[in-house]
């Protein structure tokens, strides 16, 4: 086969062993995390049935879909997010389970997308949500998760911010300025892009989209307002002061719990898939460099479209492939390490069952024990025990056999101990192994 011929799909990755341990420290953080919030895993397939996703998705991510017709015929497509899989399973048991749920999954996911930095045709994602409740405490509940599972990592304030807004306030604004809400998905796009565009830029879009005069004014402000003046500038409104003074708690829940310097409003913020329905958010480096690392919401209706369960729900979703990048770029990412305790240096083959014995025991108790699997010299093991970075070198020899015992030596320091073979094989090593011309 030519070199051609066997190189990986674009867009998918091969988890190299340094690749790999950065994958596994994000994924072990982010359960970590989870755990402490309460929340229990689960997983479903990675192929559903192709309308679970054209339903409710919108429209980018069902142009990105890797769908196909299968065996039997059916429609189907590789997961690209995990909200509608979990909206299905959770509408299936939902009578059954105490409210409100907290479930969590680390699913890969697929998209048929332009490879570039941040963003594959591939990655790992940590899911969060929460199921039943619709106080804002569970809004604010949410984004402390997700906060928490960036922080966990060693992300801190002067990283990341998490932009938080509300499609509620949004929306009844832009009813309070003439706009249908026929009209108002095109608008949310324009506002999603805004922060990619300058203001004359967001301004003809606006113009295009049939928004003019004052209202577009309005609207092109919209990006660099505060809440609290957004209140009082909608005051009369009765639908912006009731989603104003929901989000407002969110925040304060969020500074109660310590995290308020992490969180900032953002009236662009809309989110771009479909689904949403209230508070929305996205975590990003403050530089802005890089993509979003985190984005979510509330997604009351979902549930009820999809599975026939109208339960209130929120949650988000947090990508591997940026935050790894960003990790990097920190220099927070984890460095390889050799996983190796005790490395067992056996002096000759008459001592190698009883060298045996010593490494299953330490194996047993929890180390990471190597050997040499063809014995060489003893320098020459001892050279593959520093390479591989062991912090003991466990020194099997005929005389220490024959007195019941091994060496152990600290390779940092040379220090040594003696270690009794009775602690390590269950009897003395004279008794329990003979010598191959049959002496004790």
């Amino acid at each position: 086969m030519s070199r051609d011929e066997i190189r990986g799909l674009p867009g998918f990755r091969d988890f190299f062993p340094e690749d790999f341990a950065l994958r596994a420290h994000i994924l072990d953080a982010w359960r970590r995390v989870a755990a402490r919030y309460g929340f229990t895993e689960y997983d479903g397939p990675p192929l559903e049935p192709l309308e679970l996703y054209t339903r409710k998705s919108g429209g980018e991510i069902v142009a990105q879909l890797y769908e196909f017709s299968d065996k039997g015929g059916r429609q189907v497509a590789l997961r690209p997010e995990m909200t509608p899989t979990f909206a299905r399973m959770i509408a299936a048991r939902a009578a059954g389970l105490p409210k409100p749920i907290r479930w969590f999954s680390i699913p890969q996911l697929y998209r048929y997308e332009r490879p570039q930095r941040g963003r594959l045709r591939e990655h790992f994602q940590l899911n969060m949500d929460i199921v039943g409740e619709t106080d804002p405490l569970a809004d604010a509940e949410i984004i402390a998760a997700a906060i928490d599972a960036l922080r966990e990592l060693g992300l801190r304030e002067e990283h990341i911010v998490a932009r938080i807004s509300d499609r509620r306030l949004i929306s009844a604004i832009l009813d309070a300025n003439g706009l249908t809400p026929d009209r108002h998905p095109t608008v949310f796009d324009i506002l999603d892009k805004a922060d990619r565009d300058d203001r004359d830029r967001v301004r003809d879009r606006l113009g295009g989209a049939g928004v003019d005069g004052r209202a577009r004014d309005r609207i092109l402000d919209l990006p660099d307002a505060e809440l609290e003046a957004l209140a009082s500038e909608y005051g009369d409104i009765e639908a912006v002061t009731a989603a104003a003074a929901g989000l407002g708690k969110v925040f304060r829940y969020l500074e109660a719990a310590g995290l308020g310097g992490f969180a900032r409003f953002d009236a662009s913020l809309v989110r771009g898939l479909a689904y949403y329905t209230g508070t929305v958010f996205e975590i990003w480096q403050r530089s802005g460099e890089l993509r979003a690392v985190c984005g979510g919401g509330r997604y009351d209706d979902l549930l009820a479209s999809l599975g026939g369960v109208d339960l209130p729900a929120l949650g988000f979703g947090m990508g591997d492939v940026v935050l790894g990048e960003l990790l990097a770029e920190l220099g927070l990412a984890p460095s390889l390490e050799q996983a190796v305790d005790d490395y067992v240096v056996c002096v000759s083959d008459d001592e190698r069952e009883v060298a045996l014995a010593v490494a299953h025991r330490l194996r047993s108790e929890g180390r990471r024990v190597l050997y040499d699997l063809r014995l060489r010299g003893v320098s020459r093991q001892f050279k593959t025990a520093n390479q591989l970075g062991a912090s003991r070198a466990i020194i099997v020899g005929p005389e220490e056999v024959e007195r019941g015992e091994v060496i152990a030596r600290v390779l940092a320091t040379g220090e040594e101990g003696v270690l009794p073979l009775s602690e390590l094989v269950g009897g003395s090593g004279r008794h329990r192994w003979g010598r191959k011309d049959g002496s004790a």
